[in-house]
């Protein structure tokens, strides 16, 4: 990477299925090459994909807690919505588990500033999507944050 930004490249360039290098390396959990990537230019805040969403949210929506914290330092945009109506707090609750790292990644999203009543395109706040999955970790995350 930094042989081609240096011949030039563009460390914010899509490949054809519309992936940066951030979001590449925030997807495979490789926080090192995340961090080069963002120290070539690399932008946390594209969008990318066939979802319109941002590296944090896929990375979110994968649990991987220490690629989220590396973005959100980076000015990742915490409510960015995809085109499936989700943030990546969203995608933390109902495309994680419940476990402790999709946990850990909605704890630190909550305490970046991520909106915690910011419902998805159907009306489903977080809190009301944690209940219906029985999340009660989340849910007590989320009613301390003052969730709805």
């Amino acid at each position: 990477m930094r042989a081609l930004v240096a011949a030039g490249a563009d460390p914010n360039a899509l490949e054809s299925d519309r992936y940066d290098i951030v979001t590449i390396a925030a997807v495979a959990n490789d926080l090192p090459t995340l961090q080069v990537a963002l120290a070539l230019g690399g932008s946390p805040r594209n969008v990318t994909s066939r979802y319109d969403g941002t590296a944090l949210i896929a990375a979110a929506h994968l649990g991987h807690v220490e690629v989220v914290r590396e973005l959100i330092r980076a000015g990742a945009p915490l409510d960015h919505v995809n085109n499936l109506g989700w943030t990546a707090l969203i995608e933390s609750i109902v495309l994680g588990d419940g476990g402790s790292r999709h946990t850990a990644t909605l704890a630190a999203l909550v305490d970046a500033g991520a909106n915690v009543n910011l419902a998805d395109r159907a009306g489903a706040t977080p809190l009301r999507l944690a209940q219906g999955r029985g999340h009660r970790r989340m849910i007590v995350l989320l009613e301390a944050k003052g969730a709805r």
